[in-house]
């Protein structure tokens, strides 16, 4: 039985034309900077995103630090979004690594102005530094949503007036820019320095980008060497990034279709938290509980949710457990129209005997 994968966009293979253009890569050692496929994806992904400079790095995560590293000091405190990928996700390298803080502002995944000024500590010996807001565009915990632009633009002018550093974490920023409309480039604009995936969405096997000022991004070289991302002949995955980004940004729309059809099918069933309006990208998150439960860690509900899994699991479909109670389901490259369907009717089932 073929496993149909919707735990994450992550999951993807390469395609045979990006195995192709691996295969053929024109390589140099990347850490003399003598990497052509390198160095022109970097010189791609710097002018798609409107910034000066990228840097190749093997992973989101590294990209996320390095933007930390380069614009606190230990100590300080970092803005951030109800579980942000910067503060959640990443095994608490922004403490072990930069010696920072987070704090949360609102509620939603996303915040306004007046929520980051509210979070923002006010200047005194005796209390920590706030010196940077990372915003995290598409917001993956919250299930895709795009952190609305009026908020970005209020939030980047709020940062601006208290003299505070801007990063966004866009590793689904491609799908931000699909679902709006809006370029990568203007999504970029209010921000000093952006991480972007590959690997998310796109198809790459391999690697995220960081982008921002050319003197910032040189320290960034140094500091990734530091933590050991320094790549050899590193052209061989770069090609599947710049394969991915001529290839791949078109069919996005796709996966938020396919996304937004699953969510229907999802909400029908009995117990399931969903609301379909809210999916705006390629991500479905959604709750299991039982009518009128008062808390997302109801015992029962958990149970069921742990015997959905393996359910879907044993018919064929694989999906992410985030909590106790919250699943979620991811559309991508590899996910046809036909598979989604039929894992629409697996899950729709398995949920219908899990609620019985």
């Amino acid at each position: 039985m073929s496993l149909i994968d919707l735990r994450s966009d992550t999951v993807t293979r390469p395609t045979p034309g990006m195995r192709q253009a691996m295969s053929q890569a024109e390589v140099g050692d990347d850490v003399y900077g003598e990497d052509p496929s390198v160095r022109a994806l970097e010189e791609d992904v710097a002018a798609r995103l409107g910034k000066a400079a990228a840097l190749f790095v093997p992973s989101g995560t590294m990209g996320n630090q390095l933007a930390l590293m380069s614009q606190t000091r230990r100590g300080d405190e970092v803005v951030v979004g109800r579980q942000a990928h910067l503060a959640w996700y990443e095994s608490g390298a922004g403490a072990a690594l930069s010696g920072v803080q987070f704090v949360v502002a609102g509620d939603r995944g996303w915040f306004d102005a007046g929520e980051l000024t509210q979070a923002i500590k006010p200047v005194a010996y005796h209390l920590p530094r706030t010196s940077l807001v990372a915003l995290e565009n598409t917001h993956n915990a919250s299930g895709g949503r795009v952190f609305p632009r009026a908020a970005v633009e209020a939030v980047a002018e709020t940062a601006r007036k208290h003299g505070l550093a801007l990063h966004l974490d866009g590793a689904r920023l491609w799908h931000a820019a699909a679902a709006t409309g809006l370029s990568p480039s203007a999504l970029c604009e209010p921000f000093d320095t952006v991480s972007v995936c590959f690997s998310k969405g796109l198809g790459a096997p391999v690697g995220s980008a960081l982008v921002g000022p050319t003197d910032l991004i040189v320290a960034c070289r140094r500091l990734r060497k530091m933590l050991g991302g320094g790549m050899r002949q590193a052209g061989i995955l770069a090609v599947a990034a710049s394969y991915a980004l001529r290839h791949h940004l078109e069919r996005l729309a796709e996966d938020h279709e396919r996304a937004r059809s699953l969510a229907e099918v999802l909400a029908s069933a009995p117990g399931v938290r969903l609301d379909p309006s809210c999916v705006e990208t390629n991500i479905v998150v959604f709750e299991l509980a039982h009518e009128g439960a008062a808390s997302e860690r109801d015992g029962t509900a958990s149970e069921r949710a742990a015997r959905f899994v393996r359910l879907a699991r044993e018919r064929g479909v694989l999906v992410s457990q985030l909590s106790a109670t919250q699943l979620r389901v991811v559309t991508h490259l590899d996910v046809s129209a036909e598979q989604v369907t039929r894992a629409g009717q697996i899950l729709s089932d398995a949920l219908r005997e899990v609620a019985t």
